[in-house]
């Protein structure tokens, strides 16, 4: 019976060094979650030489290139670390809140303090909208109609927009023991984390394994829709380990 592939199968990240170069002596390997697609392109340059001919007489192989991309809709900080900007990740939460709620500015002393989710910190001011979705305008202090001024969280209004709905967006931090955040540091150019890939693409009781020893990621891709799933994009690119070889491949025929 021949063999036929289907789906998009599972593949997994193995990090091997982080973007200083360091080994990574006990590496934790990562899936792609909801992988989506994937594909591996193999391909080299070609020289030719010609004669007095229309067609060469010769045809040589130059540099050749494995490069590749794939698709996966489940969102991993860790993963994401690990094989594309291998720096320092850290437990805890940064976000933000677009208030689609709002709330009615008091009277005396005219403040709002929105409750921060995940008994979080403050952090950020992101803008007051008023009950037509126009922008307040922020100031350093003393605001009159239509502006507001913000202090460690705690949010003015001018007297005059007593019991006016308000929309305040914020960013803020928590801790968390499963969430994840990265800064993303100004690295010397070269430097780049390397991972080895495994993609398995089983069908019908056969199997089809590709295994790339190392590879370094040239892209991350976010790309958000309106009534639809994320679905965000690595991009990918192989070369030889030391011992020279770039990619294991075992079909079941």
């Amino acid at each position: 019976m021949a063999q036929y592939l289907f789906g998009s199968g599972a593949m997994f990240g193995i990090p091997t060094a982080d973007a200083n170069g360091n080994a990574i002596t006990n590496p934790t390997p990562q899936q792609f979650g909801v992988l989506q697609d994937v594909s591996i392109d193999i391909s080299f340059e070609t020289k030719t030489l010609h004669g007095q001919g229309q067609f060469p007489v010769a045809v040589g192989r130059g540099k050749g290139k494995i490069s590749g991309k794939a698709k996966a809709a489940q969102v991993n900080g860790t993963l994401y670390n690990s094989l594309f900007f291998g720096q320092t990740l850290t437990s805890g939460i940064i976000a933000a809140v677009n208030d689609a709620v709002g709330a009615v500015i008091p009277s005396t002393p005219f403040t709002i303090t929105p409750t921060v989710p995940a008994s979080g910190t403050w952090s950020r001011d992101l803008g007051v909208r008023d009950a037509n979705g126009l922008p307040m305008t922020r100031v350093a202090s003393a605001p009159i109609a239509g502006q507001y001024s913000v202090s460690a969280g705690v949010y003015t209004f001018a007297a005059a927009d007593t019991s006016k709905l308000v929309f305040i967006n914020y960013e803020y931090t928590a801790t968390s023991t499963t969430a994840k955040n990265l800064t993303v540091k100004n690295l010397l150019m070269g430097y780049a984390p390397t991972f080895s890939l495994a993609l398995s693409l089983p069908f019908n009781g056969k199997s089809f394994y590709l295994r790339l020893p190392c590879v370094v990621s040239s892209k991350l891709s976010f790309a958000a829709k309106n009534d639809d799933f994320s679905v965000p994009e690595i991009d990918l690119e192989a070369f030889a380990d030391t011992n020279g070889d770039v990619a294991y491949i075992g079909t079941s025929e």
